[in-house]
């Protein structure tokens, strides 16, 4: 049967097994939060099944499910190492007591169906199979943004979680290291990971429309689920986070506004 979808039709098909599985085993844990470890994995699955299991890569070709696998690896650890034994997060708690006996069916479409969907669509730069001739310029520059990117990624959530480990922290604005420079470096690294992905993908494939997969992990990283709704909550929850922004770059790294240290 796997050998008359596209990979396109893989995928989506991976991805839904994927999110049911999980989603099944949130209701048993009675935590919807373990969506989140699973976040980074499934791109690792789904560059795997497209990439791999259905066209043996050859040489170069292996670049790309290389990348993804790292960072989704990392990423993966990284939120397990964070949230396991942690509670619910409050957001999956507010929707528990808003839908009470309804909410593992909510919880199936507003959590697990939407973010296999944005998966699926994010992703497709990692489902277009090679063309057997590369664009080399394409691949390194490709190689340089993921590089990058996930320096200010591992290395922010590093600084962060080393940041929160000391009790005198608690209540209080991380403003070193990369946080100095930005104030969301994780997530500019998570951007740039996904445009140096787009890049080698279209370097090995030619196929340049995928285009919209890292662009909508821009825009949700900036406007949805990631800058703009934690910058609300840190606002109300932390006085300080008002100089912080007022000297610091919310997403581009740049040098300390003068007159604001």
């Amino acid at each position: 049967m796997l050998e008359v979808l596209n990979p396109f039709q893989l995928s989506a098909l991976v991805i839904a097994c994927l999110m049911a599985t999980i989603w099944l085993l949130s209701l048993w844990q009675r935590d919807a939060s373990i969506v989140d470890m699973f976040w980074g994995a499934g791109f690792v699955v789904v560059v795997w099944f497209t990439q791999v299991i259905q066209r043996a890569p050859q040489g170069i070709e292996w670049l790309l499910p290389i990348l993804a696998t790292i960072w989704g690896g990392r990423l993966t650890l990284h939120l397990t190492a964070r949230n396991l034994g942690e509670p619910e997060d409050f957001r999956y708690v507010e929707m528990r007591d808003k839908w009470g006996s309804a909410f593992p069916i909510v919880s199936l479409f507003t959590v697990y169906i939407l973010q296999g969907t944005v998966m699926w669509v994010v992703s497709l730069p990692l489902q277009v199979t090679p063309a057997g001739t590369t664009q080399i310029g394409p691949v390194i520059l490709g190689s340089v943004l993921w590089a990058v990117g996930l320096f200010f990624e591992a290395v922010g959530d590093l600084q962060l979680t080393a940041f929160r480990a000391q009790p005198e922290n608690r209540g209080q604005v991380l403003d070193t290291g990369l946080w100095r420079y930005t104030r969301h470096p994780n997530y500019f690294g998570d951007t740039l990971v996904w445009w140096g992905l787009y890049f080698v993908s279209g370097g090995l494939t030619g196929q340049w429309w995928t285009w919209i997969g890292p662009a909508i992990m821009t825009i949700f990283l900036l406007r949805i689920s990631g800058v703009s709704l934690l910058e609300r909550s840190l606002t109300q929850s932390k006085p300080q986070y008002a100089a912080y922004q007022a000297r610091t770059s919310a997403f581009f790294p740049l040098p300390p506004r003068s007159g604001s240290e």
